[in-house]
Order: structure tokens, then sequence, then C-alpha cells
């Protein structure tokens, strides 16, 4: 009996301790479960949120709730809850007081974007940005960002509050990566910490969509990996630092080290072309009610919201044998491009007007890439094109068709009324030189190409226009309106000496008027261009500057590789070696690095400078860098240039050292190429600026009408392109179009100018 006594208590005893330990193993899952569920990452928002579509990709645990007041509820003690904006831009993310004192009593870690109501803090109605950035204002992401650097939240729309010591603010700055200038008097906060009153738990306010950054494409990458990486160290503070990356929507084709494809340059080819098609920009019928709406007058730069929201890609996503009746076949032209401005859902608006310089290189661009590439309806849009541009539009019809009129001969600028509103000149009795120029280069090419003469008169009647109205100097003022042509006649500016010193605005007439003398024998062409060429060489480099010293040497070797051409001597084999040496020398990528070079005596008198003050940032035509050694190249004004120059010195000179450089440039443009499954309008496109550093679309912004981000028919788009197809077939542009028949209409036609 004792022993069974025993035997019971003994039991008792090991089912007591059974008991403590079940109970404390119970309580220690409970604990783990609790601590899991913590450290899982909570989400307020919709299921394609950039954010919560991220952290999946990158398998970090995370749980999405539709609303705020679901995730609050759901939420453990302690845990960290992101309320993402769904209704951005239109709608603020609606909050209520009882939420935040929910919170502050499960204390809780919230990060919050775009709300309606703040505990205490007084909230604006939301509005927009134009020219301002987001910049860091404090040290809380250092040392990965520094404070005053730099971020692009494109089409930023934010509730204004009033708050001390933010993190991000959006401002008007003027710099490159960092704020050079710090920051200006007026910043709204971006993000910022709410100090802890009033009863509100920790609370990180976004006053904006932080978490669009995929969708609509915020830059520098990054930059935007630090800045989440400390967002979520914040709401987490005693979780393991988390790792995330991503895709962008928008990105280049190729990293700067990958293995290219051995057919690389005949993809971008294509790709290059058929981009005029995805893009849209190639006018159809119907868009015409679009294009000539009076809206879209008044604005100079017509820039109006992506093409897609009103025509579906569909007609128009490829080029196929029988182009679709929906998408444009040349006949009515080609609009300018996309604007640099990148809206909330990544997309950017059209330029809705046709350039002549534009429709001239994508006629020429088009029509060589059609014999390349062995593609018919390449050459047929490309000959629609260049009839639109010669026959059919008021760039070329009008007075410029007039033989009494002093702009006979000349082409005008673009093809609408109204160049800043009602009331102003109509954009086609607008004259640039260059714009000419180029124009002019693109239809030799496509001549050459479509084997045709229909083209030929046109194009001497716009040569010797624009030689009569060149100096006696060989320069051309770099614009006449028509109003000061008319006033003032023709002869006025043909016995001009004056002299500028700027190859953007100069060297391309010089190009024709060379390639003229060739195909003429006409001395004066020769005259004029060796005159201009002359002193333009003389002044280098101290003299030049008007406009950017990378642009004006990239423009310049091509005038220069073709004078070798007509006059192969020690001298001007000399000119092109020099200039193209100081364009190359600071090359790592085999590109050609923007460079500002302030010490040249003309730096600052003309266009393209860099902001002096934050309150000059957007103010003017600016190059894309603040200060020499920003990573960045130009593909609007000196690397699409410097292609072209390079591949007719190579070709002109027979030397190695110009092949290489060029092979070097084309390799590094097929790889920066534009790829976007999400974009197909922007995909095969170039972008302006281009930061060969971080491998990304990014520069300072700040010109006034070309951006970082924009994308030219003609320009970068065309030149880039032809050169790409001439490589195709071995050929250059002078060997090419050596058969013109342009004399044929010379002896007429020199007796009437």
């Amino acid at each position: 009996m004792k022993y069974l006594l025993n035997m019971k208590t003994y039991l008792k005893s090991w089912s007591n301790i059974l008991v403590f330990f079940s109970l404390t193993f119970l309580l220690g899952v409970a604990q783990s479960c609790t601590n899991n569920y913590r450290n899982k990452i909570i989400l307020s928002c919709k299921e394609d949120n950039d954010l919560y579509r991220t952290l999946v990709e990158n398998k970090i645990e995370c749980i999405r709730y539709n609303t705020p007041e679901e995730a609050i509820s759901h939420a453990v003690k302690g845990a960290g809850i992101l309320i993402l904006a769904d209704g951005y831009p239109n709608q603020t993310t609606v909050l209520e007081a009882s939420l935040f004192e929910k919170a502050s009593s499960k204390k809780l870690r919230l990060y919050v974007e775009y709300p309606s109501y703040l505990p205490g803090i007084e909230i604006g109605k939301p509005r927009g940005t134009h020219w301002e950035r987001a910049v860091i204002s404090s040290e809380v992401f250092a040392p990965a960002l520094q404070k005053h650097r730099i971020l692009a939240i494109h089409d930023c729309r934010f509730v204004p509050v009033k708050v001390e010591n933010p993190d991000i603010v959006m401002g008007r700055v003027a710099g490159f990566d960092v704020a050079v200038f710090g920051l200006p008097k007026e910043v709204f906060p971006i993000l910022f910490e709410m100090p802890k009153q009033n009863g509100n738990g920790d609370l990180l306010v976004s006053t904006t969509k932080l978490s669009q950054f995929i969708t609509a494409r915020y830059a520098p990458l990054d930059a935007w990996k630090s800045i989440w990486e400390s967002v979520f160290k914040w709401l987490q503070p005693d979780s393991k630092p988390l790792d995330i990356n991503w895709t962008p929507s928008v990105r280049p084709s190729f990293s700067a080290d990958e293995q290219l494809p051995a057919d690389v340059e005949k993809q971008a080819l294509k790709r290059g072309i058929d981009w005029y098609f995805n893009s849209g920009m190639i006018l159809s019928p119907s868009m015409l009610g679009k294009y000539n709406q009076p809206a879209n007058l008044p604005d100079a730069s017509r820039a109006d919201p992506d093409l897609t929201q009103d025509w579906p890609y569909g007609h128009r996503i490829a080029l196929k044998p029988g182009l679709d009746s929906a998408g444009g076949d040349g006949t009515l032209g080609v609009m300018e491009g996309f604007d640099a401005k990148i809206f909330a859902d990544g997309t950017q608006p059209a330029r809705w007007w046709n350039r002549g310089d534009c429709n001239g290189e994508t006629a020429g661009a088009m029509s060589v890439a059609g014999v390349a590439m062995q593609n018919s309806n390449y050459q047929k849009v490309g000959g629609n094109i260049g009839d639109w541009l010669y026959f059919k539009s008021m760039i070329s019809l009008g007075d410029r068709a007039n033989p009494h009129h002093p702009a006979y001969g000349l082409m005008g600028w673009t093809d609408v009324p109204q160049y800043c509103g009602p009331g102003t000149m109509n954009c086609y009795e607008v004259y640039y030189g260059d714009d000419q120029a180029r124009n002019m280069l693109g239809i030799m090419l496509a001549a050459a190409t479509l084997k045709t003469d229909r083209y030929d008169e046109r194009m001497l009647k716009g040569l010797l226009a624009n030689l009569r109205i060149t100096g006696q100097s060989g320069f051309q003022p770099d614009r006449i309106d028509q109003g000061p042509l008319v006033q003032n006649g023709w002869k006025y500016y043909h016995k001009l000496n004056s002299i500028n010193y700027s190859g953007n605005f100069q060297a391309y007439m010089w190009a024709c008027y060379l390639w003229a003398y060739q195909q003429t024998g006409y001395d004066l062409f020769l005259k004029q261009a060796k005159a201009g060429i002359n002193t333009m060489m003389e002044g280098y480099p101290h003299q030049w500057g008007v406009t950017g010293m990378q642009m004006d040497r990239a423009r310049m070797v091509l005038p220069l590789a073709w004078l070798v051409r007509v006059e192969d001597i020690p001298g001007h084999r000399s000119w092109l070696r020099m200039v193209v040496d100081d364009m190359t020398q600071d090359s790592i990528t085999g590109t050609i690095p923007e460079r500002i070079e302030a010490e040249v005596s003309n730096y600052g008198k003309g266009h393209y400078k860099s902001p002096k003050s934050n309150e000059e940032y957007g103010t003017a035509e600016s190059t894309i860098i603040q200060n020499d050694g920003d990573p960045c190249c130009d593909l609007l004004y000196a690397v699409n240039f410097a292609f072209i120059g390079l591949h007719e010195a190579a070709a002109a000179t027979g030397e190695k050292y110009y092949r290489e450089a060029e092979d070097k440039l084309a390799k590094f443009l097929c790889r920066i190429q534009i790829r976007s499954e999400k974009h197909p309008e922007l995909d095969g496109g170039w972008f302006r600026a281009f930061d060969f550093n971080r491998w990304e679309y990014w520069a300072s912004s700040t010109d006034v009408g070309w951006g970082a981000w924009c994308i030219e028919s003609g320009w970068s788009q065309s030149w880039i392109t032809m050169v790409l197809g001439l490589r195709q077939l071995n050929t250059s542009f002078w060997e090419i179009t050596g058969n013109s028949k342009i004399k044929n209409n010379f002896d007429r036609l020199v007796k009437q100018f």
C-alpha cells in the first residue's frame, strides 16, 4: 500500500513536470508564431502594387490585405505595416483618427502613403510638380545616400504638409547627382517620421506614392533600392536587413559587360526602325483628328498624353507586308517624338507636330534600312515620308515654293501654325540652318537608296537657297524668321561677315555644301564650306563653347571627313584627327562623355550652359550634366552625330583609328538601346541621356525643351539607325550617294537664285 502511495506521488510529480514542459512548449510555439507573424511584412494594397510584387518576386515573406482596417486589425502587437496609396494620383489614402489610435494601442509601426489625414498635422489639397525634383534632406539614408542626393519621382503628386526635418523633400534644384547649390527656400516634405505625440505611435509618412517606383520609372535605381531597404529597416528594426532587387520596366538591352550576339547590330537596326511603327509616330488618317485639335496649338511643345490612350497598339505594333490601314505608311509624315516627361503610369507624351528635319532624317534612315534588311515596306514608307515632306507639306510649299519670295527654296521648321500661341508666326516660317541641313542630308540618302531622282530639284533649291543666305565668312545666323527675311531680303544675309563658333548650328550645312560641290562642281559651295570650316578650326578650341564642346566636336567630324574627301591634304587630316582625339579622350565604355570645359572663352554666351542657380534649372536649353566629370553621354546632340562622323572619317581616310572608335561606339549603342516589354512604344529607341557608370538612363533634365528621357524621331533615332544600316551594307554615306543626278537641274536653278 505504501509502495502504491509512493508510486502515485511519483507519477503525480512527473505529470506536473510533463504539464509544465507541455505548457512551456506550447507557450514557446505560440511566442514563436507571434514572432514569425510579427516578422512578416504586412501590406495594405492592391495585388498589382509594385512594392508588393517586388517582395513576392524576391521571396520575402509578406501578408497583403485589401484595406488599412484589415491590416491593422489582423496585425499582432509590435508589427510593421505598409499602407500604400491604391487611389494615387486621383484619390488620397483614406485614413481616420481611430485607425491611428488602434495602431498606437497595438504598438504598430506604420508607413503610410498619400494620406487624407494625419494626427496633429494639417494636410493641404494634393498638388503636382513641374521642375521640382526629389532630394535627400537628412542623414537617415547615409552612407548609401548622402544628404542633397537627387532623385526622380516622375509626375509626382503629393499632399502638402509642414513638418520639421523631413528625410526627402521636393524642390527645384540644379545638379546632376547632387543639389550643388543646396536646397531652395521652398521645399515640400515627401518622406518624414512623425514625432510621437497625441497618442500616435511610430509613424513614417510619404506624402506621395513611393511604392509606384517601377510603374512610374523612378530613378536612379541604386537610390531607390537604398531607400526601400531603409524603410524596411525602420519598419522592422530587429529583423535582418532586406536585400531587394527588381528589373526596371524600361532598361538598356544589354549590360556593360554582357556577351553580345553576333548579329546584334542587325537586331538593333530592325528594332530601331520598328520603333517608328510601335511608337505610333508615323501619322495615319485616324490620327488627324487628334493632330489637328485646336487645343494642341497654343502650346509650342504640342506635347500630349501617350498615343496609346487614343489608339490601340495593335494597329501599329509591327511592320508587316501590306501595312494595316489603321497604321501610318508615311504619307502624312512622322511626328517629332516623345517628350522627356514621364507620367505616373510610365508613359510619355508625344510631340504633336511634324518637323522638317525629323522627316528628312527618318526618310533616309527608313530607306537605307530597307535596302540593308531587304524590306520593301521600309523603303515604301521612307519614300512616302520624303514625298510628304517635299511635295505635300507647308515645310516645303507656300512661300518656300514661290520663286519671287526671299524664302524660295528654304525649308521650314515644322508643319503647324502658331509657333508660341495664337497670333504668332507660323512654324513653317521659321528657318534653322542646321535643321534644313539634316533635312537635306536625310533626303540625299533616301534618294540614293530608293534609286530615284524625284527629290533632286527640290533638294537643290534648298541648297541654293541656303547658299545665298550664308555670309561672306561661311556662317549663317542660327535662325532666320520670315518677318526679318522679308524685311531685309536675302542679299542682306549674304553680305554679312559675322562668325558664330557653333558646330551645332553651322557644321552640317558645310557638309551639305561639300557634298553639293562634289555633285555639281559649283565653286561657291566649296568656297563657303572652306571659309566656315577654316575659321572654325582657327578658333579651336578656345573660341568654341557657344553651344557644347562635345556636341560641336561631334558635329564637326562629318564636314572635316568630307573635306578630306574633297581635298585630301595633311592639314585637313590633322584637323580631323585633333577633333576626334579630343572628343574621345575620356571614353571608357566606347561612348562620347559629355563635357563642359568652362575654360573656353565663349562658354555660357549661348545655348546649352548648365544652370548657375537653383532658379535657373529648367529655364533654357541646356547640357545634361552640371559639371565636368559627371558620367553621362548625350545621344541627342553628340553621340549620334559622332557615330556618323566616325563612320565617314573611317571611310574617307582608310585609317584603322577611326574604324576602331566607330566599332566601339556601335557596340555601346547596341547595349544601351531601350528594352521594354511593358512599353512597346519605347522599345528599340534611344533616350537622350545615359549614365554610363550606373548603366542607366539618368542625367540633369534641366533642358527646357528636350530633357533626359526624350526620344527624337530624327536626331538620335534616325542617325543611329542610318549608320547601322550603312554598316550592314559595308558602305559610306559619301559613297552610296555618289551617283546622284542632282547636277541635271543645276544650270537652270542656279539662274533662278
